[in-house]
Order: structure tokens, then C-alpha cells, then sequence
């Protein structure tokens, strides 16, 4: 029997796992109040926002996959915002930089979270948008305990927060770094008035919700953004410099739908965003696990093999993934996931090997060197070099009683992001870190593109029908968390929880998506509780190992839908802090 942290719950009215026990329970309570999966995840969504601030925020951006009982199709909700009107290259470079710096007005892109939660409320939710923000405007006006990685978090930036962001220094420094309950009163009346405005437009719910998204997009919100942005602000470049954001780039800017990336892999079709996201990332890597036959993940040839897979997918993901015409067909192709197989040898690799699908040739960035000042508040550190597991991501998985499930990957707009809005009580996001300051890339910065994002959730369907709903926080890391999972559940038998417990590890040989875009040639990250035996066995085929804690690598969220009806759901344990519920 494999050990377990805690059980697989298991009912047949509803399941929630989110990274925040007050999401779970509030996405619940929308279970208990009637509502659906979409109800109960856009209400987990917003509690997000208020009780993992360092993880996520009003002005990040959230991708989901969904499935519908009438409609058991995967589709994609993207809310991820996209580049500002004035964000071209020739702007950053006037400013002497060769890389978007990883915090600071300048490398937002336009907010798309709170946009696609109410785009999902209005098209598939039931309940009235008063209900379904209740939570999160109770926990920010009347307080909520923040967890220690909170405070952890203010404390890294708060000398940056009293000498440049003074705003965030007001509401995050009132006696130091913060402790025990915390209020945002800002934002609980953002969503307050969001929720008044809505009303205006009558009782019709789809109504509400419409007005409230143009009061978020046309309104007072796009007033104190268009107004923030314009004032110059210290960013991990070192420099003073103001945004780009206008009230015209939020006006434009529109959460949509679209079809999900999708593999067929051992009787299950696994659903993933498109290539503007990292997703296909994680289909490649099962395809060519598919070529090479069985793999034991409690061994070292185990660990090497999907390391060695993983690097090749995330070499492709660096030289075709864009917000542009990306040859997805011939990367997911049988006969090109056989080509990569053959590329998997017995040592461990250096060098990024990019494909070429359809007898393309790839290129890949120059990694010019230049002013990569960096700062406690940059990027999306989520394992340092010492191990220490770092927040960055939410994730909430939600089924219900008829069929309705929903992954989705909340992130963006972090406390540390930039300096902080008074009037809304939140910051813009940093996503556009992710662009290249560099012609002629497939994530090469342009106005209006998405960035290529690290962020995935993931929906499995087996005969058409939708069985799984999971994902994780972790960056670069995210789909590399999965792929293990994915490979114990579906492909080793293990239940949701034994497959989330079960030891995990990761590579880091390949540029980061986050400034200051390191690559680590080699790099290989493992939880120590793999054993010494494992250990060495890698090292000897030349992996760079740096062992981990051994609870620190992998936060998965999982909830499953069987064909009679048995729901279940599981969360990780690691950070003890996400958690499942449901009955």
C-alpha cells in the first residue's frame, strides 16, 4: 500500500481542491447554496484573491479548461490579458533595456482574471453575482488570517515598499510585515461596487454580470489603472519607469473562448491550452513517453527518462510556443513523437535540442546579456537554488452532482508585482517578463500578443466523457508536476491522493520563463525522500542534482468524475495549505 498523507475524499455531490482551504470551503458552500462547479470556482477565484495576495491578484490573469454536462467538449477560457497598445520592443529598448524587467509598472500586461470569472459566471454560472462574490468581499472588509508565507513575502520587498512603492508600503507596512487577520478594505469596495453597478442593470443575472464587466473594463476600474500606470516607478531593472496600461488597453481587451489543445494517450484524451500557454508542453512529453514503452517512476532510469523527455518538450516549447501560427499538429504527431524518442539516450543532456516539425528550423533566442539587476520582488521563484519552495500560483478544481468541472490556474498580480492601486486595493500583474525584447521570436513582445505563459490547467476525458480535472502552481515547473501525476493516476492506478503524495522532481535546463531568464544546463531538482540510491544513480549519468526538502516539490489539485457518478478529489499536502472538500 502506498503511503498517504491524508484519504482521496470521495461522495457524489460535489468536490472542490483548491491551494487555500477558505477557497475550497467557499466554493463549496456555492455547491451547498445550489450553484455549479462555474459558480463555485469563480467564488474560490475571488477568495484567491484576498487570501493568497503573494500568489495571486485582481490584476493577474487566469487560464481554465471546462466541460459542461449538456457539453462534455473541453474548452479553453482564456483570461489571459494581453500586451498594451505602446508595449513594442523599440519602447524598451529606448529605455536602454534587453530584457522586461520582473516587476514594476512596465511588464504588465492587461488584467484578464476578474474579466474571465465573470465571463464564466455569465455564460455558465447560475447564481446571482452578490452570492458568488460574498466570500471574498467578507474575508477582505472584515478580515481573514493570512498565512505565514504572506508575511514571509512583505518582508522580502518591504525596503522596496517604503523607499519607491509607498503605496504598497501603506497598505502592507502599517506596523511591519503582517501578521495574524488582515484586512483589504480597498478592494472588498472595489468588488462592492462592481456588484452595486451590476445591479443597475436589473435583476437579469447575465445582465448584472455584463455590467459589471463594463464597469471593470470602461469604469471606475479602468480610470485608476489608465491613471496609476502613467506614474514612473522603481522596477528590478533599477530604474524609475512608468507603464503602459491605458483605459483603452482594458476597453479592448475581452476574456474569450476557444477550442482546447487535446492528445489521445493510454485511452484517455488529455485537454490543454494552446501554445500561447505551456500546455502542449505536457502533451509532447506523453506522446513520446508513449514511444518509449513503459516507465518506473520509483526508479533512477525512471526519473532520468522523463527528465530527458521533459527537456526535449520544453526545448520545442522555448523555440515554437507564441502567441502565433504554431505548427501543433506535426509537434503532437505520432511520427514526430517517435523522431524525439530516439533522442533519449542513457546520460543526461546539456544543451537545448529543439525539433523541427514539417522541416522547419527553430531559433531560439540570443539570451543577450544586459542590465538583469534583480530584486526580492522579480519573477516567479518558485524552488530557489537552496531547495526552499516559494509561493507563485493558485490553482481550484472544481466537479458537481451533474457533471460540470472546471480547472483553472489563478496567478498574476502578486503583492510584489508592482506597486500597489489605493483607489482598488490591488496591483497590476508582471506577466509580460515572459516577452522577448528580440525580433522574429514566436514570444517575441508586440502589442496586443499574449504572452507565452507558464500557466496550464488540465481536463482528462475518457470516452468522450470528462473524468479529471487538475493542475498545479509552479511555473516552469507546472506541467512537469502533472506529467508524474498523470503517469501515477492514469497510467500507474494510483489514486488521486497516493499520485499527488508520491515523491516528485523537476529540470531547470532550459531559460526560465521569468526574469532574469536563467537556464541551468542539466539542472535537475528532486525531493530528497527518492533516496540516496537514486540520487547517485543520476548523478553518474551526469545530471546536476541539487535534492530538494523531501516535501517541497509538486502542489497538485485533482478532482475526479467517474462514469456512475462517484466524485473524488485530493490535494497536496506540501506547504499545508491546500486542501479538499466535498460530500
Amino acid at each position: 500500500m502506498t503511503f498517504t498523507t491524508r484519504p482521496t475524499l470521495r461522495g457524489t455531490f460535489g468536490m472542490v481542491s483548491s491551494t487555500h482551504w477558505l477557497a475550497s470551503q467557499s466554493a463549496m458552500r456555492m455547491l451547498e447554496l445550489g450553484g455549479n462547479a462555474f459558480d463555485a470556482a469563480a467564488t474560490a477565484g475571488f477568495v484567491l484573491h484576498v487570501v493568497e495576495p503573494h500568489l495571486n491578484g485582481p490584476g493577474g490573469e487566469v487560464p481554465a479548461i471546462v466541460a459542461t454536462a449538456e457539453d462534455p467538449t473541453p474548452r479553453v477560457l482564456c483570461g489571459q490579458g494581453v500586451a498594451p497598445a505602446g508595449a513594442t520592443i523599440e519602447h524598451y529598448r529606448s529605455l536602454g533595456l534587453d530584457l522586461v524587467p520582473g516587476s514594476g509598472p512596465l511588464a504588465a500586461t492587461v488584467p484578464g482574471a476578474v474579466d474571465a470569472w465573470l465571463l464564466l459566471l455569465r455564460d455558465h454560472g447560475t447564481l446571482p453575482l452578490r452570492v458568488v462574490l460574498e466570500p471574498a468581499i467578507d474575508y477582505a472588509r472584515n478580515g481573514h488570517p493570512l498565512v505565514p508565507r504572506v508575511t514571509d513575502t512583505v518582508a522580502t520587498v518591504q525596503d522596496l515598499f517604503k523607499e519607491h512603492w509607498p503605496t504598497s508600503a501603506a497598505l502592507w507596512l502599517q506596523d511591519g510585515p503582517p501578521t495574524g487577520m488582515f484586512r483589504n478594505e480597498a478592494y472588498a469596495a472595489t468588488l462592492e461596487r462592481l456588484v452595486v453597478e451590476g445591479e443597475t442593470a436589473g435583476a437579469d443575472r447575465v445582465e448584472q454580470v455584463e455590467q459589471a464587466r463594463k464597469a471593470w473594463r470602461e469604469g471606475f476600474v479602468a480610470e485608476a489603472i489608465d491613471g496609476f500606470s502613467r506614474l514612473p516607478h522603481r522596477d528590478s531593472s533599477g530604474s524609475d519607469h512608468a507603464g503602459l496600461i491605458t483605459g483603452d488597453d482594458l476597453a479592448a481587451f475581452s476574456a474569450s473562448w476557444e477550442d482546447a489543445t487535446t492528445l489521445d494517450w493510454n485511452g484517455h484524451t488529455v485537454a490543454k491550452t494552446g501554445a500561447w500557454g505551456q500546455g502542449p508542453a505536457l502533451l509532447q512529453s506523453l506522446a513520446v513517453l508513449a514511444e518509449l514503452g513503459d516507465v518506473d517512476l520509483a526508479s533512477a532510469e525512471g526519473v532520468h527518462t522523463t527528465v530527458e523527455v521533459m527537456k526535449l518538450s520544453y526545448a520545442d516549447r522555448e523555440a515554437w510556443y507564441g502567441d502565433v501560427d504554431v505548427p501543433l499538429k506535426s509537434l503532437l504527431s505520432p511520427g514526430y513523437a517517435a523522431e524525439r524518442a530516439r533522442l533519449v539516450g542513457s546520460e543526461a543532456t546539456f544543451e537545448l535540442r529543439p525539433g523541427s516539425p514539417d522541416g522547419r528550423a527553430p531559433r531560439l533566442q540570443s539570451l543577450a546579456a544586459g542590465n538583469h539587476q534583480t530584486d526580492a520582488s522579480v519573477g516567479e521563484p518558485t524552488v530557489a537554488r537552496d531547495g526552499v519552495t516559494r509561493g507563485d500560483t493558485c490553482h481550484v478544481d472544481v466537479v458537481d452532482r451533474w457533471g460540470n468541472i472546471i480547472s483553472a490556474t489563478p496567478s498574476g498580480g502578486w503583492l510584489q508585482s508592482s506597486p500597489t492601486i489605493p483607489e482598488l486595493g490591488f496591483c497590476l500583474g508582471s506577466r509580460a517578463q515572459m516577452f522577448w525584447l528580440e525580433e522574429g521570436l514566436p514570444a517575441s513582445l508586440a502589442p496586443g500578443k499574449r504572452p507565452r505563459t507558464t500557466l496550464t490547467p488540465t481536463l482528462v476525458l475518457r470516452d468522450g466523457r470528462p473524468v479529471v480535472a487538475c493542475g498545479s502552481p509552479g511555473g516552469d515547473q507546472q506541467d512537469q508536476w502533472q506529467l508524474l501525476f498523470l503517469l501515477r493516476h492514469l497510467g500507474g492506478g494510483m489514486d488521486l491522493q497516493e499520485a499527488i503524495d508520491a515523491p516528485a522532481w523537476h529540470t531547470t535546463g532550459f531559460p526560465s520563463s521569468f526574469y532574469p531568464r536563467e537556464n541551468e544546463p542539466g539542472g535537475l531538482v528532486l525531493e530528497s525522500r527518492l533516496g540516496a540510491a537514486i540520487r547517485d544513480d543520476l548523478v553518474r549519468r551526469g545530471h546536476v542534482v541539487t535534492e530538494s526538502d523531501p516535501w517541497s516539490l509538486g502542489r497538485l489539485c485533482a478532482v475526479r468524475r467517474d462514469p456512475d457518478g462517484l466524485l473524488s478529489a485530493a490535494a497536496n499536502p506540501r506547504g499545508m495549505q491546500g486542501y479538499a472538500v466535498g460530500r
